[in-house]
């Protein structure tokens, strides 16, 4: 039998539907603190380099989440609660430094910090024994050289690398298919064997190293964790209602915006999980490869930890209009999040083999489409509470939208 197989069906646990332990459980409480430090880049007046500096930083706490999630996915049971651990106190250094982010000790400490736990999550698979087909970039190591070379630079240049170094997993995660990893691991395999020969024999750290399998993630597992994760990032949005609105006085424009805020989140937690899979909104769970489902998963939860941040900034200036920035942060991210929610819904009925009905999905996502882009442009005489509402009605049609689909 070949040292390189892929993971058989029997592997994959069918049986019994697998939730989430408590040790996975205890850890994405790490994603509590880390959505609130993030959603902070945005707060006050954010200029386009601060939501530049905000995207790298989701990328890369986002990233090093992932790379434990999958790592728990797969080993079940048998994941070490060492190693999740370890993982859970480096995303907190990493939550911890986005507060003085604009500090260079502060930049270098997040930089190493995610060299190590890269690291850290590649090793685990290392001792299984296993290589990950459906998002490579768990054991996918030139990604991160750029982040190596960035600890030793200063100024933007540093912001550069660590863009570049975000780059090459997207390139990893989208060109890495079963069929080249399993050739790179033949080759790999002839390598160490060539190795072998001229040193006289394989030794057993050879031996370890030519054995290993291929291995597939739990959809159904997987879906319930990003799925926690998009409520985590809601529940952002819900905090920044509460703790804003707890130091203002309550009269009737703040009532009205907490509520309209509220029926936003409540209306996007229906569109991601009740319509959705894993936090996409419209999403089927086998409708695309989980690698893209969890390339969907990462812009949804960042355009909506934006828009937790937006909100907070709404609820600051109840009394007023919303500045330009802050307008743009709050209906950018939601027009992203509709945009996602376009493409969940067409691959879906692709998937499903029925006509797609370009007709009615469009009909049900450009008119907010184009409002919350008209709002970002133009809507600087209005209210905030205006703003809020008018958002909650683009929401509530995207909904009524998908309610037709479901009776066709």
């Amino acid at each position: 039998m070949s040292d390189v197989q892929r993971a058989e069906p029997s592997q994959r646990p069918t049986a019994e539907e697998r939730h989430a332990t408590w040790l996975e459980l205890f850890f994405d409480l790490i994603v509590v603190t880390g959505t609130a430090q993030l959603a902070h880049v945005l707060h006050g007046e954010p200029s386009l380099a601060d939501v530049g500096l905000f995207t790298l930083l989701y990328l890369a706490f986002w990233t090093i989440w992932m790379c434990f999630t999958v790592y728990g996915n797969v080993a079940g049971d048998r994941a070490r609660t060492r190693t999740m651990l370890l993982g859970m106190l480096g995303m907190a250094v990493l939550a911890a430094s986005v507060a003085g982010v604009h500090e260079g000790e502060h930049l270098r400490a997040f930089a190493v910090t995610y060299v190590v736990l890269r690291f850290v999550a590649s090793g685990a698979w290392r001792r299984r024994g296993q290589m990950l087909v459906d998002w490579p970039v768990a054991q996918f190591s030139a990604g991160v050289t750029p982040w190596i070379v960035s600890i030793w630079v200063d100024g933007r240049a540093r912001y550069w690398l660590w863009g570049a170094g975000l780059a090459i997993d997207l390139w990893a995660t989208l060109s890495f298919s079963a069929h080249k990893l399993q050739e790179n691991a033949e080759a790999r395999r002839a390598a160490v064997e060539r190795r072998a020969e001229k040193r006289g024999g394989i030794s057993e750290r050879d031996s370890q190293r030519l054995d290993f399998t291929l291995a597939h993630v739990d959809p159904v597992h997987l879906g319930e964790r990003l799925g926690l994760f998009t409520i985590i990032v809601l529940g952002e949005g819900v905090a920044q209602l509460v703790t804003v609105g707890s130091e203002a006085d309550w009269d009737h424009t703040l009532r009205s915006i907490g509520i309209a805020g509220f029926l936003l989140l409540v209306s996007i937690w229906w569109l991601s999980l009740v319509c959705g899979y894993g936090g996409v909104p419209n999403l089927r769970e086998s409708a695309l490869p989980p690698r893209l489902v969890l390339l969907l998963h990462c812009v949804t939860n960042g355009a909506l930890t934006a828009l937790a941040a937006g909100l907070g900034a709404s609820m600051e200036h109840l009394h007023g209009e919303l500045t330009e920035n802050v307008r743009w942060v709050l209906c950018g991210s939601f027009a992203t999040y509709l945009v996602i929610s376009l493409v969940g819904a067409v691959v879906s009925r692709r998937a499903a083999k029925v006509p797609v009905g370009w007709g009615g999905l469009l009909g049900h996502v450009l008119p907010p489409l184009a409002l919350s882009l008209t709002l970002g442009a133009f809507g600087g005489r209005l209210p905030a509470v205006a703003v809020v509402w008018l958002l909650v009605a683009g929401v509530g049609w995207s909904l009524l939208g998908h309610v037709a689909r479901r009776r066709t």
